[in-house]
């Protein structure tokens, strides 16, 4: 019977998301990776067949626990509430999680999706046309209630929040505590919500 891995598959994610996070796509590489948790290149590949494979892995997991969370807190129906609450969720995920919030910020195509394994591939289109059902089912419930245009709830939901935590992310920093406040003012301005 053979020893238990040292190191799982989330260790080495999170260590390539730390990597990315600190030097960007081009700082990713498997060695690296290795270096960081201490483990012999052999180990990676072993639960990673090739880079595209552990840049996928990194996509994957950081949108689906994003996307889990923001979409526990919209809620199913979404209401005017609980959309301001969502979009102040992705100022505190952003504080909390900061890797994660640069890989977010990146965009997909920063991972170089055109060379993941083709059932990653697959597997990124399913999820993205989730993502958008999903959002879309929260706008039409949000217009009919507020009476608000769907640009406009899109901008509420996603856009403003993400715009609000984009230059600190870019520069690799944590979103100031006040930030959450600003989006929860303007989002519930939006949605016509007084605040509180």
């Amino acid at each position: 019977m053979g020893r238990p891995p040292r190191h799982s598959a989330d260790d080495v994610v999170d260590a390539a998301t730390r990597l990315f996070a600190e030097g960007g796509v081009r700082a990713l590489t498997m060695n690296a990776v290795a270096r960081d948790i201490s483990a012999p290149s052999g180990s990676i590949y072993h639960r990673f067949s090739d880079r595209a494979a552990l840049l996928a892995a990194v996509w994957f997991r950081t949108t689906g626990d994003f996307q889990r969370g923001y979409f526990d807190v919209l809620g199913d129906p979404a209401t005017p509430a609980s959309a301001v609450d969502a979009a102040v969720w992705i100022v505190d995920w952003c504080r909390t999680h900061l890797p994660q919030a640069v890989v977010l910020q990146a965009g997909v195509r920063t991972f170089e999706p055109e060379q993941w394994p083709e059932a990653a591939r697959m597997e990124l289109a399913t999820r993205v046309e989730s993502s958008k059902r999903d959002i879309d089912k929260a706008i039409r419930q949000l217009a009919k209630e507020t009476g608000r245009p769907a640009d406009q709830l899109a901008f509420a939901l996603l856009d403003l929040p993400l715009a609000a935590v984009r230059r600190h992310l870019l520069a690799g920093e944590v979103p100031p505590k006040r930030t959450g406040k600003l989006v929860r003012d303007m989002v519930g301005l939006l949605l016509g919500i007084a605040d509180d």
